[in-house]
C-alpha cells in the first residue's frame, strides 16, 4: 500500500486520492527539533540518501494485560501521502536553526516528500504483541527520521485507547451495548475525536461525539442530562400538549393528561401498592416534555431526585402513555448510586408493570448505566448480578486512566543493507537488528498459535510432525493442516 502512496505522491494525486490527516496540525512540522537537526547532520555528511530501515514497535502490553490492538495506521498513511514542507515552514526552521547557513539544506527540505518511502504494516485493528514490528519503514534515512515522532504520536494513543476499549468489551461481554461518553473529559479536542474513532475500532457500539459521527460515520447516541430535568418547575410549563399516534391515525390532544392518568393507574395498581407515593412533578414534566419532542426513542435519566420513588414511576407513566399511542419507549439511564441494586429493582418494576397491564415486552425495557465506569466496576457489577443492558463509559476509557502511554519506539535496524542494533544494560531496550518478516501461525481450527519474527532473507515457517507433537521450522512450503500468514504486509 505504501508503495502505491509513494508513486502517487510524485504526480501530486496522493493527497486527493487518500485524503488528509484528520487533524490539520498533523504536518511535517509536528515533530521534535532533533529530527531536523539530525536531518541536517545527515545532509552535511552526505548520508541523507542512505537507505535505512526502521521498526516501530512497543516493549510491553498495556494495562498489565497480554495483548494490544494496533491502531493509527490509516492516519500515518494520510500523513506520508501529504508530506510536504511549506515555504513558511522553511522560514520558521531557519529562525530556530540560526547556526545553519547552507541554503542548500533548506532547498533540500523544501523538495523532499515520501515518494521513496515504503511502509510495511500489520493490518489496523489486529491483535499484536511486544517486539513484533507494527510498521517497517524504509527510505532515505533523513526523510524516514522525520517520520519518527509523528508516526509514534499517531500510533501510541490510538493503539492504547483501542486496547482499552477492547478490554472493556471483553469484561462487559458481547451482548452489552457500549457507548463512548468521554468527549468532555478527554485531553482536548484531538483527544476527544481520536478516542471516539478508536474506541469504535476497539469494539464500542456508538459515541456521544457529534463531530466524530460526522467525520467517521460512527453511530451517535444521547438523550438528556440532569440539567434538563431540573430546569422544569411544573407540569404547567408544557404548552403544546398534542401528540400524534405512531401510525398517524389519531391525535392525542392532551398527552399530559394521558401521562397523569397512567401515573394514577400505577399508584392504584394492587401489585405495585406501597412501592411509591407522590412523585416529583417537575421531573414528570421534564419526562413528558422530552417524550413529546422524541416519542420514537424516549429514554429518560431517572436519578435526578429519587430513582425508586420518583424516577422509575414517572418514566413508566410516560412510557405507558407513549405505548398507548403505538410508540415503543427506549428505556432508562442510571447515573449514580448502587447500579447493581437499582438495575435489578428497575427490572422487577418493569416486569410488574408488564404483568399488571398486559403490555408485552415492557419488562425488558433497556437499562443503561453510566457514572465513571471502568473495567473494575463492570467486573464488580457482573459479580454482584445486575440487569444493565448498556454502559456509557467516559473518563476512565478515553483518558486511559490506568496507563498513560503505550511506549512505542522507532528504531533503526538496518542501513545500506547492514544490520544495526541498539545495546543497553536494560535488556528490554536492546533492539532486534535487520530487516524482518513476521508470521502468525494458525492451527487447523483457525485460531492463531504464535507469532514468529524472521530475517527478510530467511524462508517462511514449515510444519514438521514429530510423533504426536507439532513443531515448526524455517523451511519453505505451506504446511497443511496448519498454515501461516505474513502479518507484516505492504
Amino acid at each position: 500500500m505504501a508503495a502505491a502512496v509513494a508513486k502517487a505522491t510524485e504526480n501530486g494525486s496522493a493527497a486527493a486520492e487518500i485524503g488528509r490527516p484528520t487533524n490539520p496540525m498533523v504536518t511535517p512540522m509536528l515533530t521534535d527539533l532533533y529530527q531536523f537537526t539530525m536531518a541536517y547532520a545527515y545532509w552535511k555528511a552526505g548520508k541523507h540518501l542512505d537507505r535505512a530501515v526502521f521498526d516501530l514497535y512497543f516493549r510491553k502490553n498495556p494495562f498489565g494485560g497480554e495483548y494490544t490492538v494496533f491502531a493509527g495506521l490509516e492516519e500515518c498513511i494520510h500523513f506520508i501521502a501529504n508530506f510536504k514542507l511549506k515555504d513558511e515552514d522553511i522560514t520558521f526552521l531557519k529562525s530556530v536553526m540560526p547556526t545553519i547557513h547552507e541554503e542548500g539544506f533548506f532547498d533540500y527540505l523544501k523538495e523532499i516528500d515520501c515518494s521513496d518511502v515504503e511502509v510495511y504494516a500489520i493490518p489496523e485493528g489486529s491483535v499484536v504483541f511486544p517486539k513484533v514490528p507494527l510498521m517497517r519503514v524504509e527510505g532515505p534515512v533523513a526523510v524516514v527520521q522525520l517520520l519518527e515522532t509523528p508516526f509514534i504520536n499517531l500510533v501510541n494513543y490510538a493503539s492504547l485507547v483501542t486496547t482499552n476499549a477492547a478490554r472493556h468489551r471483553f469484561v462487559a461481554g458481547k451482548s452489552k451495548i457500549l457507548l463512548e461518553f468521554g468527549l468532555r473529559r478527554a485531553q482536548g479536542p484531538d483527544g476527544g475525536i481520536s478516542a471516539s474513532k478508536y474506541t469504535y475500532i476497539g469494539g464500542f457500539d456508538a459515541t456521544s461525539n457529534v463531530a466524530a459521527g460526522k467525520l467517521f460515520g460512527i453511530p451517535l447516541r444521547g438523550t438528556h442530562s440532569h440539567a434538563f430535568v431540573s430546569s422544569y418547575m411544573s407540569i404547567d410549563e408544557i404548552l403544546d400538549k398534542a401528540l400524534k399516534s405512531h401510525d398517524g391515525s389519531r391525535v392525542c390532544e392532551d398527552f399530559v393528561s394521558l401521562v397523569q392518568t397512567w401515573l394514577s393507574r400505577i399508584q392504584l395498581a394492587g401489585s405495585l401498592h406501597g412501592v411509591f407515593g407522590e412523585t416529583n412533578q417537575s421531573e414528570l414534566a421534564a419526562f413528558t416534555s422530552y417524550a413529546l419532542a422524541f416519542p420514537h426513542n424516549f429514554l429518560a435519566l431517572v436519578d435526578t431526585y429519587d430513582v425508586m420513588r420518583s424516577g422509575l414511576p414517572n418514566f413508566c407513566a410516560v412510557a405507558l402513555a407513549l405505548n398507548s399511542l403505538g410508540y415503543k419507549p427506549s428505556g432508562i439511564r442510571l447515573d449514580s448510586g448502587d447500579l447493581a441494586y437499582q438495575s435489578n429493582e428497575a427490572r422487577k418494576f418493569f416486569r410488574a408493570i408488564e404483568k399488571e397491564f398486559g403490555i408485552a415486552g415492557f419488562g425488558e425495557m433497556a437499562i443503561t448505566a453510566s457514572n465513571d465506569l471502568n473495567e473494575e466496576t463492570i467486573d464488580a457489577l457482573n459479580k454482584q448480578g445486575h440487569e444493565v443492558d448498556a454502559y456509557g463509559i467516559g473518563t476512565y476509557l478515553v483518558t486511559c486512566y490506568a496507563q498513560a502511554a503505550l511506549g512505542c519506539v522507532f528504531k533503526l535496524v538496518e542501513i545500506n543493507n547492514q544490520p544495526r542494533i541498539k545495546l543497553s544494560e536494560d535488556i528490554a531496550k536492546v533492539s532486534i537488528p535487520c530487516k524482518k518478516r513476521c508470521f502468525r501461525l494458525y492451527g487447523k481450527e483457525g485460531y492463531p498459535l504464535v507469532d514468529i519474527i524472521s530475517g527478510e532473507s530467511e524462508p517462511p515457517p514449515k510444519l514438521v510432525k514429530l510423533q504426536n507433537e507439532v513443531s515448526f521450522t524455517n523451511f519453505a512450503s505451506t504446511p497443511p493442516p496448519f498454515y501461516y500468514f505474513n502479518i507484516l504486509g505492504r
